[in-house]
């Protein structure tokens, strides 16, 4: 019989979307107090793959990736969600006159094989987790690229986002380190 065994480390992203790109740097601020410093961050991105934010946030919206360099244990995820939920909150109770939804922020981790995404919401590719939060394999690491499923939401399917991922998980495998670029 197999026993039990603790998971590998993972590493701990976080996708940001908003019509407001000055409030990037204010949630990785609040983001990095929780989850430890902030290793790597992607370029801000436009984010047109779909309208279904455009009425709870405006127009048009941006979208940007940030990897915490403390590698955690795979079951963060269920207080990273409960976490970035809150701060969704927090940032809508001081938007006064603007948009119900100002930011958007979804956790999840990489691992060597996998990127895998929290949400609030069940479907049947989902798993529960617990606390209201499921798990979601969004991407796998095949034949060394990120292929998607079936139910990849289009931006991550697309590709644009492979480069901060793949970045990420050789941060990963050195162990969260990032090699500085000389």
């Amino acid at each position: 019989m197999v026993q039990p065994q603790q998971p590998d480390d993972v590493k701990l992203i976080c996708g940001m979307i908003s019509a407001e790109v000055g409030l990037f740097g204010d949630a990785a601020e609040k983001l990095a107090a929780a989850f430890g410093p902030i290793d790597l961050e992607s370029e801000v991105m436009d984010f047109n793959f779909t309208h279904y934010y455009d009425e709870e946030m405006g127009c048009p919206l941006y979208r940007r990736f940030l990897a915490f360099e403390p590698l955690v244990s795979p079951d963060v995820l269920i207080e990273a969600k409960c976490l970035t939920n809150a701060l969704e909150s927090a940032f809508a109770a001081g938007s006064g006159a603007g948009p119900a939804r100002r930011i958007n922020l979804d956790p999840g981790y990489i691992t060597s094989a996998k990127l895998v995404l929290a949400s609030m919401k069940n479907f049947s590719h989902r798993i529960y987790l617990g606390r209201g939060v499921y798990g979601e394999v969004t991407l796998m690491w095949r034949k060394g690229r990120w292929q998607a499923l079936p139910w990849t939401f289009p931006d991550y399917a697309s590709g644009a986002y492979h480069g901060f991922l793949t970045e990420a998980r050789r941060c990963l495998s050195r162990g969260g380190v990032k090699e500085s670029v000389s």
